[in-house]
């Protein structure tokens, strides 16, 4: 049990126990719920000085337009959390269906995702990044908050490239599937 203290008016302490809080849904009740809201995909690159690391992401998204703040979440269980936790720096890719084969390589376990180095390069600023996507921000870590099983990474975006003239569907993760969005998905 937890227990609060207070002082009272006369000086004495007072010690009541805290409420515990509820368990809550369990991990696989969360999926469930979760698996029928679709996300779209990124792909995040970093490196703090051991090499770069990549990772897919579906938690990316924008918090404020002014100043310009992108969240995303980083699994204790990713390989690249580690170097997310130190690195100053990062390279959010949006992916859209041209991109899939990159979100698929970002997004398995045990494998090199930077051997193609015909695929990859480097910005001025040390950051890898991966051609043919056509939308990519560049921004600095601002905070970093433990969440369970994961830490939510704040950036500050710093630069930004999208070709305007590029006209791929966006990557959406629905029910542990890849989809794309269409014309006829437009709800008017």
């Amino acid at each position: 049990m937890t227990l609060a203290q207070d002082v009272t008016p006369n000086g004495e302490i007072d010690i009541q126990p805290l409420p515990t809080a509820p368990a809550g849904i369990s991990p696989d009740e969360l999926k469930a719920v979760f698996r029928d809201h679709p996300a779209g995909i990124a792909v995040v690159t970093a490196d703090a000085g051991n090499g770069p690391v990549a990772m897919t992401a579906s938690s990316v998204f924008s918090v404020s337009a002014a100043p310009p703040l992108i969240v995303f979440s980083a699994s204790a269980l990713s390989s690249s959390t580690p170097t997310l936790l130190t690195a100053d720096t990062v390279v959010i890719h949006m992916i859209d269906t041209d991109s899939l084969d990159l979100a698929v390589l970002c997004a398995t376990s045990g494998v090199d995702r930077f051997e193609d180095t015909a695929r990859w390069t480097r910005l001025p600023t040390g950051e890898p990044v991966f051609h043919g996507v056509t939308r990519r921000v560049r921004a600095r870590v601002t905070s970093r908050l433990d969440a369970g099983s994961a830490t939510v990474i704040v950036v500050h975006a710093l630069e930004a490239w999208h070709d305007p003239g590029h006209h791929s569907r966006p990557l959406v993760y629905h029910n542990r599937t890849w989809h794309t969005l269409s014309e006829s998905s437009t709800l008017l």
